[in-house]
């Protein structure tokens, strides 16, 4: 596994690319992806942001729903908001350390993260690349030969599931994390425009039913039946 940090315009990137499996994704043009929210889907929320490794936790069932979204061969890249930096709450280095061991801790359950794209900026700043802006997306997109409009978003808050629509995405809110608090202003904002499900084991079951759908083959579905919504 190669490490490479490296600031594109105003998006700050974290490659944890396998070389075999970036190569193979670089040969398709146009792949729908899965992108995920970090806090609140991937990792707890907290009120005082994870400002360190020692503050990250898992949510349960996080590294089982990714080592089951790893088999499907698509890449799977996590886009997150993360001000606490510019707040003088954290640092650059300090969250880039958080990705790493997260990006580890996943590779030895048996699953993957292709990339991490984060967003430094407060809200304040105006940028382009603090969702609810589509930034982020779009430079995965160009940098990896995506296709937006058929890609998966998975998020806990309005701001991202607005970010996934502003592409044509396939929204999904969980309601873990902020997510259950959202529900309601997401509803009032966008209708039944996007799907909801109780964590990132729901979402991970809608994905692979989308999956089994777009290759009408038969599918046994890796994930075991807790929690699926």
């Amino acid at each position: 596994m190669t490490f490479k940090i490296r600031e594109i315009c105003e998006n700050s990137w974290l490659n944890f690319s396998h070389t075999k499996s970036f190569n193979k994704f670089k040969a398709k043009k146009f792949m729908r992806a899965i992108f995920l929210d970090r806090d609140g889907v991937i990792c707890e929320n907290r009120t005082d942001h994870v400002k360190s490794w020692d503050e990250f936790r898992f949510i349960p069932g996080a590294k089982e729903s990714l080592a089951a979204l790893s088999r499907l061969g698509l890449p799977i890249v996590v886009i997150t908001n993360q001000a606490a930096i510019n707040r003088g709450l954290t640092t650059a280095a300090a969250v880039e350390d958080i990705h790493r061991r997260m990006v580890a801790e996943v590779a030895a359950f048996g699953g993957r993260i292709d990339r991490v794209l984060y967003c430094p900026h407060r809200p304040d700043e105006h940028c382009n690349c603090r969702k609810p802006e589509p930034g982020m997306l779009l430079r995965a997109a160009a940098e990896m030969d995506i296709d937006l409009s058929q890609s998966y978003l998975v998020g806990d808050a309005l701001t991202d599931i607005q970010a996934g629509l502003r592409v044509g995405a396939d929204a999904i809110l969980v309601l873990s994390g902020r997510g259950f608090a959202q529900l309601m202003p997401a509803l009032h904002a966008f209708g039944s425009d996007f799907s909801v499900a109780r964590s990132i084991t729901g979402a991970t079951a809608h994905i692979l039913n989308a999956e089994i759908a777009r290759s009408r083959t038969p599918f046994v579905s890796p994930v075991p039946a807790w929690g699926n919504f």
